[in-house]
């Protein structure tokens, strides 16, 4: 956990997913971001922290994407299959393919690249908000992505990597339902991070289906999902080192 600094004021940086990621082969990828005030974000305490303590010895850095209006906010523009080097992410201005393209080349990702909107037929600007790959289950609101060609690429890739697919509904994604992360336990266990409102929002079976593969923590985040507009996945960058 990083204590923010009163100074540049930064009212979301407890969203840090959408400006670093961290990777295990040592890289850390510096993101463009599409508001202004979110790119001080990037303060140097903790690009320090990262860099010497995470032993993130590679910076890629993307951020002069921001130059050409070009941007692309990290694991919430993107989520990634970290195993099969799968880049999953919907288009939307904030989730440039120009960059995408960027990312993948530089750390050999492959995109699948799709259109998605919510229950009032409103674009989707972050992946995250609507789909989560784990180790073996993956959490997606097929729904949300009304081309069927692409919808069904999206379906046959996760289904091709061996993933367990749990289905939500447009409703649910209102609710955080698809805005999970899996994490390990100190011990190695497999966990699923989500809200008290996304899990309150599961059936039974998705519940169960879940829980098979990973112990499910739900933290009540009511207040930092009314007043931020995100929940718990936004809240946690991992740190792979």
């Amino acid at each position: 956990v990083m204590q923010d600094t009163e100074e540049p004021w930064t009212p979301d940086s407890l969203f840090p997913n959408n400006w670093f990621s961290s990777h295990l082969s040592g890289e850390l990828v510096l993101y463009p971001l599409f508001a202004e005030n979110r790119r001080r974000e990037r303060k140097p305490h903790v690009l320090d922290f990262l860099r010497r303590k995470m032993n993130h010895t590679k910076l890629i850095d993307l951020t002069p994407w921001e130059e050409k209006g070009e941007f692309l906010e990290g694991t919430g523009s993107m989520v990634l299959d970290r195993d099969k080097r799968i880049a999953y992410c919907c288009r939307s201005p904030r989730s440039s393919e120009k960059v995408l393209a960027d990312f993948c080349s530089r750390m050999n990702f492959d995109a699948v690249v799709f259109d998605a909107v919510d229950k009032n037929g409103n674009l989707i600007y972050h992946t995250n908000v609507m789909m989560e790959v784990g180790t073996q289950v993956a959490v997606v609101c097929l729904e949300s992505i009304r081309n069927g060609e692409e919808r069904q690429k999206v379906e046959s890739r996760l289904s091709a990597t061996g993933k367990v697919i749990v289905e939500i509904s447009p409703n649910q994604v209102e609710h955080f339902a698809g805005n999970m992360l899996e994490l390990k336990s100190r011990n190695g266990a497999p966990l699923m991070i989500m809200s008290a409102t996304a899990r309150k929002s599961l059936t039974m079976q998705q519940e169960k289906t879940i829980s098979t593969y990973n112990k499910i923590l739900s933290p009540e985040l009511t207040t930092i999902e009314t007043n931020g507009g995100g929940s718990a996945r936004c809240m946690i960058a991992e740190l792979f080192h």
